[in-house]
């Protein structure tokens, strides 16, 4: 077996693997620019990656007062078909996520303690195997826009998929 057979069938070394995964941008994605669009289209405005609240969300509706977070279902470990733990130095990919469900929890406490309605989509509803049609997720995310109560947190995407 030649050594080509290794990178075809998915082995990097730790160079490697460490160069692709400092490649994946944490803003700006694809399902987050889906988002975006279609509520331009639907006429909301938003703020991109609004320090000014807790967790920088990746949109906030400030008239609404709806903090937007688009994450992806691997780092933010969803369960979902996308989420999975490497195999490889699992105990680091265990306590990097770890600390990430540790640290959205708290983003979501504060956000709500200030009276803003939290919306987390996930990535596999925007481009997963299992996404929403652009109507039925365009029609989800303004219904939870337009609710009249404030500290509520909703989650679009299945995570039993």
């Amino acid at each position: 077996m030649s050594n080509n057979s290794f990178l075809k069938a998915g082995y990097r070394t730790t160079k490697e693997r460490s160069l692709l995964m400092g490649k994946i941008s944490s803003r700006n994605t694809k399902p987050e620019l889906i988002i975006r669009k279609l509520l331009f289209l639907k006429g909301y405005g938003y703020r991109l990656h609004y320090k000014m609240l807790p967790g920088s969300p990746d949109l906030a509706l400030t008239k609404h007062k709806v903090a937007i977070f688009v994450n992806g279902c691997f780092w933010h470990y969803h369960g979902c078909h996308i989420s999975h733990l490497p195999k490889t130095n699992s105990p680091y990919w265990f306590n990097k996520i770890k600390r990430n469900l540790l640290r959205d929890k708290e983003n979501v406490r504060s956000l709500l303690s200030l009276g803003w309605k939290v919306l987390i989509i996930w990535e596999c509803s925007v481009s997963g195997k299992v996404k929403l049609n652009e109507e039925q997720l365009a029609s989800r995310i303004i219904s939870f826009i337009n609710l009249i109560t404030n500290n509520s947190q909703l989650a679009l995407g299945d995570a039993s998929a």
